[in-house]
Order: C-alpha cells, then structure tokens, then sequence
C-alpha cells in the first residue's frame, strides 16, 4: 500500500469521526449508532477511493476531488431519503480535504 493511499484512508476514517459527532449533535448518538457507524464508513470509502484515484496537481485536482466527494456522498444521501443534506455537502467538502491532504504523497 502506498504512502498517498495511506494517509486518503486516515484522512477519511477523522473526517468521518467529525461526521459522527455532528451527526450525533444533530440527531442525538442514542438509538443512531447504525446511522453514525454508516456515516464514518462513508467517509473512509471516500478515503479509499481518492486514495485510489490519479489526481493532477492544481485546482482540477481538487474538483476531482470534490466530484469524487459527491458520488461517495450521493449514495448514503440517497440512503437517508434525502433528508441529511448537511451530511451531503460536507461529502463534497471531504473530498476537496481528502484530496489536498493526499496529494502531497502521491
């Protein structure tokens, strides 16, 4: 396994600890641990796959990364019955992150 996957795959799994506790600020952590659990998994195949992924380097990069963030997120989005739009957006977000953490080691 390569350095840049590596740190993707860390950069998914904190980011989706951030998840968890928004998540669990916005809807509570009791009676959600499924929900939150889905919501960190998320993030690290979000982690995963732009580890995964070529990137070029400069702002198209990060788009990819964004577009990648928003498959990812999409899926679990749809999930939710569309209901966890904040979620949603900071899919997106993530992967912007994900992708400007990684790329140093690719």
């Amino acid at each position: 396994m390569n350095k840049k996957l590596k740190v993707s795959i860390v950069s998914g799994a904190l980011l989706g600890v951030i998840c968890i506790i928004g998540g669990g600020i916005r809807m509570g952590f009791s009676g959600n641990e499924l929900y939150l659990f889905a919501l960190w998994y998320n993030r690290l195949i979000m982690g995963i796959l732009i580890g995964l992924t070529k990137m070029k380097p400069g702002l198209e990069g990060l788009i990819k990364g964004g577009n990648l963030g928003l498959m990812v997120s999409l899926a679990f989005y749809l999930s939710t019955g569309m209901t966890d739009r904040i979620s949603f957006f900071a899919g997106i977000i993530y992967g912007v992150i994900i992708v400007a953490v990684a790329r140093k080691y690719e």
